[in-house]
Formats: C-alpha cells, sequence, structure tokens
C-alpha cells in the first residue's frame, strides 16, 4: 500500500499539476491573478497545433496499421456508450430531469482536450510514450457522445424546440479543426518538418502547458464558487464517481486491444474527461431547454479538478498495472 501512496503522490507533484492547483487556490482565495484572454486564447492556439503535430508526426513513424483503427474503433465505441451510463447513474443519483440528465451525460461521452494534453504531458516527464494516433482517437471522440445525448433527450424527454444535430457546426469547431489539421501536417511533413519547428513545438511545450493550467485552474475554481448552490450532493457526487467509471471501460477494452501503458493511459483519460467547449455549444443549440448553469459546473467546476489533480495520477498508475 505504501508503493501505492508513493506512486500516485509522485505522478501528482509535476508542475502542470501544481499549477492548476494555484489556480484553484488562488480562485477560492479571490485572489485578483488573471491571465489576459488574448494571452489565454494564444496559449490554446499553441497547444492544439503542438500536440496536433507531434502527433501526426509520430503516426508517420508508425504507419496505419490494424492498432490504429482498433484505438479509434474503441474511442468511437466509448464515445457512443458512455452517455447512456451516464445518464443511467444521474436519473438513481440526483433529481434531474430527462432533459438535464440527457444534457449532462452527452458531456460526459466527449473528452475534455486539455485534460489530454496535460496528459501527454504527464506522460513525457515520466518518460513512458504513446502512440500518435492518439490524437486521431480524441478528435474523433468529439461528436458520438452528441448524438447519443440527443438520442436520450428524444427518447425521455420532450426535446421540443431544439434544432437539429450541428454536425457541420461541431465538425468545424477550431479547436478540431486545428487538432485534426496539425496532425495532417505532421504526418505529411515526417521528420524534416519536425526538425523545423521542434524549437516552437517542443522546448517550450511545458512551459507554456504551466501557464495555461493555472488560468484553467482560476476558471473551474471561479466557475465552482459562483455556482456551488446548483450542485446537490448527488451531482457533485456523479462528478466524481463518472470520470473514474468512464476510465474503467477504457481500461478494459484498451486491454483487449492490446494498447501500451501509454496510450492505454490516454483512452482512460479520454474516456474520464467531460467536455466544457464544444459540447455546450451543442447543447446550446439542439437543447436550448437544458440548464448551462448544471452541466458547465459540473464538467469544468468539478470533473475538470478532479481529473487534473487526482485522475490522472490514478489512471497511469492503473494503466500501469496492466
Amino acid at each position: 500500500m505504501p508503493d501505492v501512496f508513493q506512486s500516485l503522490v509522485g505522478n501528482l507533484m509535476v508542475p502542470t499539476i501544481l499549477f492548476f492547483v494555484l489556480g484553484l487556490v488562488a480562485a477560492v482565495l479571490r485572489s485578483d491573478l488573471s491571465i489576459p484572454e488574448g494571452a489565454a486564447k494564444f496559449m490554446s492556439l499553441y497547444l492544439l497545433l503542438a500536440i496536433g503535430f507531434k502527433g501526426g508526426n509520430s503516426l508517420a513513424g508508425h504507419g496505419l496499421q490494424a492498432d490504429v483503427f482498433a484505438a479509434l474503433g474503441a474511442g468511437l465505441v466509448l464515445s457512443f456508450l458512455i452517455p447512456f451510463a451516464a445518464f443511467g447513474l444521474l436519473r438513481v443519483m440526483t433529481r434531474l430531469n430527462a432533459m438535464n440528465a440527457a444534457a449532462v451525460a452527452g458531456h460526459y461521452g466527449s473528452i475534455s482536450i486539455v485534460t489530454f494534453v496535460a496528459a501527454s504531458s504527464l506522460l513525457e516527464l515520466t518518460g513512458l510514450a504513446a502512440d500518435g494516433f492518439m490524437v486521431a482517437v480524441a478528435a474523433a471522440m468529439e461528436v458520438p457522445a452528441i448524438l447519443s445525448a440527443l438520442w436520450i433527450a428524444h427518447r425521455f424527454g420532450a426535446a421540443g424546440g431544439g434544432g437539429h444535430v450541428p454536425l457541420r457546426e461541431l465538425l468545424a469547431n477550431g479547436s478540431i479543426v486545428l487538432l485534426a489539421g496539425a496532425f495532417l501536417i505532421g504526418a505529411v511533413t515526417r521528420d524534416k518538418g519536425m526538425e523545423m519547428i521542434a524549437p516552437f513545438v517542443v522546448t517550450p511545450f511545458t512551459g507554456i502547458l504551466c501557464l495555461f493550467l493555472l488560468d484553467m485552474g482560476l476558471s473551474a475554481g471561479r466557475s465552482l464558487m459562483r455556482n456551488r448552490q446548483m450542485l446537490s450532493p448527488g451531482l457533485f457526487a456523479f462528478g466524481l464517481l463518472m470520470p473514474v467509471i468512464g476510465a474503467g471501460f477504457a481500461l478494459c477494452l484498451g486491454v483487449l486491444i492490446g494498447l501500451g501503458t501509454g496510450s492505454l493511459f490516454l483512452l482512460m483519460v479520454l474516456a474520464a474527461s467531460a467536455s466544457y467547449i464544444a459540447v455546450p455549444a451543442a447543447m446550446k443549440i439542439a437543447l436550448p431547454q437544458a440548464e448551462a448553469g448544471i452541466y458547465l459546473t459540473l464538467s469544468l467546476g468539478v470533473t475538470f479538478p478532479f481529473n487534473i489533480t487526482l485522475g490522472l495520477p490514478l489512471y497511469l498508475w492503473l494503466a500501469g498495472l496492466v
């Protein structure tokens, strides 16, 4: 047991996670610390570009093999099915109506790209490698959960007045376009391209991620403080339990298809994270009756901090066990 504790603490004691904790603490203390909006936007674009390019470059050396398609298939299955598990759990643990439960469930089938980037950085800091195609898996898992959530809403709730599934808007989402585009550029330019821009996408990556996660810690903490009255005990417990359940599903599926430790960890992180960018935008269009304050506070104020501070070390330890 002491070895388990030491392993978890060791994975937690890295600059990226600690800077996020600093942001949370600053928010709770009501500090005036802030990151300029323009700087935060630049850091977001930079991280998406860097992680996408490095993933495409890694895939170019790996090639399109059966394990690539197996991982993509696993990601799609998880993204489709997790909302159903989340919806059932919400109906048992909370008093949310079907409409709001469906909207929340959709967030947990989709992914948080910031959590994925933080997980990739944690792998680098601990010296573990992951397959480059996991970036493609992340991009593929953005949309299917929304389809599942809308089906649940129309099947179990009175989803009148909502729009159609905004597929074009989702696929044109800036984060997806940049992530997928950088991935393709990295795959096409291969080693020559990496050699040209390595000083930009490799050397400053961890430092910029620390600043970005400091800003995310501030945002998550302030969101939680501002909307904490919306979180019933059952809803708060769901926000902590559902990531672990999603990671457990991914662990089983990842072992089944033979993923290595690093890639298995990233698949678990993708299944454990909750979207707070793409899915909220989709829910606002397709399910306007759902309470944005509930699903945003839950995904950004509860699940995101849990994953960054405790979830990532836990998932990495579990992936290492198998």
